[in-house]
């Protein structure tokens, strides 16, 4: 769901009669009809900005509105370069799968979970295998019961048309 943006109102865009000004250095300057309000923010060569519209009377500042929306974008956007997204990588098995190479796709898995990623676990079905679903459930089960310790499984095994999905993600510390 996409975060709702409120239109920023600016200068000649304030609609109200009386606003609550406030200096660029954060001082109270009162309630003022708008057009005062405005020409005291052009005097000083900065923007009359609507902060809280929703207030009674609504809060204004005068400021530089250029330079608050850059400031404001590049907070943004270092805020977004410190988040980490979350990978889902996937493991896919089969019934028939050895002991050995279990093994090695449950490290797979393991190793997935440790560096911060989802892992999902897929075991396909081929032919006549679908008909021995649970010789793939039981090889399901014993794989949450390994990862249990190290993962929470967030969707459980389940069959979508000849595969059957597990997806684990990592404990939180």
């Amino acid at each position: 769901m996409p975060i709702r943006q409120e239109r920023v109102r600016v200068n000649e865009g304030i609609r109200a009669k009386e606003i609550r000004v406030i200096g660029e250095n954060g001082e109270q300057l009162g309630i003022l009809p708008v057009a005062q309000a405005l020409q005291m923010a052009q005097e000083r060569e900065l923007d009359l900005v609507e902060v809280a519209s929703t207030a009674n009377p609504p809060v204004c500042r005068i400021m530089n509105y250029g330079k608050f929306q850059y400031q404001k974008s590049k907070r943004a956007h270092e805020a977004r370069k410190h988040q980490k997204q979350a990978m889902l990588k996937e493991v896919k098995f089969r019934p028939r799968t050895d002991e050995h190479d279990y093994q090695f796709k449950k490290n797979h898995i393991v190793r997935f979970l440790s560096e911060g990623n989802k892992a999902k676990a897929s075991l396909v079905f081929r032919g006549r295998e679908m008909t021995h679903l649970d010789v793939g459930r039981r090889m399901m089960e014993r794989l949450i019961d390994e990862l249990k310790e190290i993962s929470v499984l967030e969707k459980a095994p389940r069959m979508e048309g000849n595969i059957m999905v597990a997806i684990f993600a990592p404990k939180k510390a």
